[in-house]
């Protein structure tokens, strides 16, 4: 570890079901060495750049969400460098397979490496394992996806009292779970997607990431108006039949079945709704997005599937259009959300690095310091998730959520 970046220091993704053959998902080409640079990203002169750490699943269920926040950073880490501005970075992309322990020995590698900021790390679990480390050493970490409440601190218990600390160092570039439930159900009340009001929900209630989610759901749909008339639950160790659930929906005449869990189960869902000829119309948060890519899916079975997002790579303004092209060019896939998360807070750290003067001496801690101040201190940024995006001292992000619907086996906006 490099005394001059650190001083002193200390040494829930959901579990994807695999229990049906379709649920195999295919991952993006990963780093060919977890343990050393992204390609493309190095500078002649090591000395003038900062370093900046990037942690996901690589490889295993949910490559996808990995190698998607780690293509969309080494998108803008290449724009950065090739612009010749003040910031040039040098980027380092760990596997961590999200699993947190490995997510934690990544870190270390990334702290020997010289780690001065972090963007992770991708998933839930991992990220809540890492950001207590980072925490402890004071380095500034920003989150392209990781969305629990439990990853920033800060939670309080019923009455309002504080039950974990805040971690001031870290902050959020996707929306917190209990948000995405409140948003979803004002949504859905604005947009009146269920017209019969008959609203089902099933949800996985050994995950604190769909949990989350249909908690503040719930509240919020009472408070919108929206009438839930079927809510089951199921566990990763049962998401292989969901006969039950939809068929309880189903008997109970919803037209529209929320789903806040990700969406390999999702992908079963609607296959064994196709197949007992059920047909509501189907809604889902962040953790949906992917489901184009599940191998032996058959994708016509997501048309009309509709989901809340901050990113809809189909979009047609100027920034998004730009970034869908050099993406796919780059790596011969449309974008998803969670690397355009990626790209944004890659381009969130330099603009701090130059809003606060740092430069690539300073250590981790330092740097740390001065970013995490400017980020609540009047700060906005514009980019490819949100305008004028903020925010809170609580490590929460604002900005405007967006629909999209699978249309014709592609996202489009759906607004």
């Amino acid at each position: 570890m490099e005394s001059n970046r650190f001083g002193m220091s200390r040494r829930n993704f959901v579990k994807l079901s695999g229990a049906a053959g379709i649920l195999s998902v295919a991952g993006l080409a990963g780093c060919g060495n977890s343990g050393s640079s992204s390609a493309g990203s190095s500078s002649s002169d090591s000395a003038d750049t900062f370093k900046i750490g990037n942690i996901g699943p690589l490889t295993g269920a949910a490559a996808i969400y990995g190698n998607a926040t780690k293509n969309g950073a080494q998108l803008a880490v290449d724009e950065i460098n090739a612009a010749g501005g003040s910031v040039k970075f040098e980027h380092n992309c760990q596997d961590d397979e999200h699993d947190p322990e490995k997510s934690v020995n990544a870190y270390n590698n990334l702290k020997d490496w010289g780690l001065q900021v972090l963007v992770g790390t991708t998933t839930t679990a991992p990220c809540v394992a890492v950001s207590a480390e980072t925490n402890a050493d004071n380095v500034f970490e920003i989150t392209p996806s990781a969305s629990s409440n439990d990853v920033i601190g800060g939670q309080e218990d019923v009455d309002g009292n504080v039950t974990t600390p805040r971690k001031d160092n870290v902050f959020q570039m996707c929306f917190t779970d209990p948000n995405q439930g409140t948003a979803s159900a004002q949504y859905l009340a604005k947009k009146a997607l269920s017209k019969e009001n008959k609203i089902a929900v099933i949800y996985n209630n050994s995950d604190a990431y769909s949990t989350g989610i249909y908690k503040k759901f719930e509240a919020e749909a009472a408070n919108q108006g929206l009438n839930i008339v079927s809510t089951t639950t199921f566990t990763d160790d049962s998401a292989n039949d969901f006969s039950v659930q939809l068929n309880d929906a189903k008997n109970n005449g919803a037209d529209l079945v929320f789903l806040p869990i990700y969406y390999t189960p999702a992908a079963l869902i609607l296959k064994q709704a196709d197949g007992m000829g059920y047909a509501p119309g189907f809604f889902g948060c962040d953790g949906m997005d992917g489901i184009l890519t599940v191998e032996g899916f058959d994708t016509k079975l997501a048309e009309g599937l509709m989901l809340l997002t901050p990113f809809v790579a189909t979009a047609t303004d100027e920034k998004t259009s730009k970034f869908t092209k050099a993406y796919k060019d780059a790596y011969g896939d449309d974008p998803i959300q969670f690397a355009a998360d990626a790209y944004d807070c890659v381009y969130v750290v330099k603009e701090l690095l130059e809003k606060t003067g740092c430069t690539p001496d300073m250590s981790a801690s330092d740097i740390c310091d001065k970013l995490k101040a400017a980020i609540v201190d009047g700060y906005t940024y514009s980019g490819l998730t949100g305008e004028n995006v903020t925010w809170k001292d609580t490590g929460e992000v604002s900005k405007e959520p967006k629909g999209m619907v699978i249309k014709d086996g592609v996202y489009q906006p759906l607004d």
